[in-house]
């Protein structure tokens, strides 16, 4: 596969770079006051270059700090958020649960009178799904 060039904007790296060693920091330590006193202490990095005109300069910036923040990676991962996506998947990620059709057989009668034109609709589906599989047109 040839090489493909980054597809996000400069500044979206940069913001992604500030969002990576902000829960990096957060991985490191449990005080919630040290963790803040580091992220200042990070921001003020940060906005210490925000100035920075020279395209190049702004590169090497940017792979200075990627370098950082990868070389000082933690070995176990702070924050899983709970619906999170991808390698580090939360606990409530795919865990909407659809119930199966036929669940709605076993409704009471009383709960079914509250969705008439539903429920009307769907017997009358229902029976010509059961004619088209007497037919054998449905396997």
């Amino acid at each position: 596969m040839p090489f493909a060039p980054e597809l996000r904007s400069h500044s979206q790296q940069v913001c992604t770079l500030y969002k990576t060693a902000m829960r990096l920091i957060e991985s490191y330590y449990v005080a919630r006051f040290v963790v803040r006193y580091h992220q200042v202490i990070l921001r003020k990095e940060f906005d210490k270059n925000a100035c920075e005109c020279d395209p190049k300069e702004q590169r090497r910036l940017l792979r200075v700090g990627q370098h950082e923040v990868f070389s000082k990676k933690h070995s176990i991962p702070g924050a899983k958020f709970p619906y999170s996506q991808g390698l580090a998947a939360g606990v409530a990620f795919a865990r909407e649960v659809e119930p199966p059709d036929w669940v709605l057989d076993y409704w009471h009668p009383l709960e079914k009178a509250q969705y008439p034109d539903y429920f009307r609709r769907r017997e009358c589906r229902k029976k010509e799904y059961i004619a088209l599989w007497e037919a054998g047109t449905i396997r």
